[in-house]
């Protein structure tokens, strides 16, 4: 530990409890915020579908329940 943070923890420790509770909910906070931003910007963009990707996966899609609900064809015209 660096010298700072061990002063922080001392003067920390001289505090009453209830304030003791409070410094350590906003440390947990802030880190839990840090780490949150951290793994949003860790999204690798190409697992992502384009809108190519979806057009051709509705349309193979179309074409893969047309070949088993031929009879449907007529229905949908």
């Amino acid at each position: 530990m660096t010298k700072l943070l061990e002063q922080a923890i001392a003067q920390i420790k001289q505090l009453p409890e209830t304030e003791q509770d409070i410094i350590a909910r906003l440390i947990l906070k802030a880190l839990e915020t840090n780490l949150v931003e951290e793994s949003l910007s860790i999204i690798d963009e190409s697992d992502t579908w384009t809108e190519e990707d979806q057009l051709e996966l509705t349309s193979f899609s179309l074409q893969y329940a047309a070949s088993i609900f031929p009879e449907s064809e007529e229905i949908a015209k």
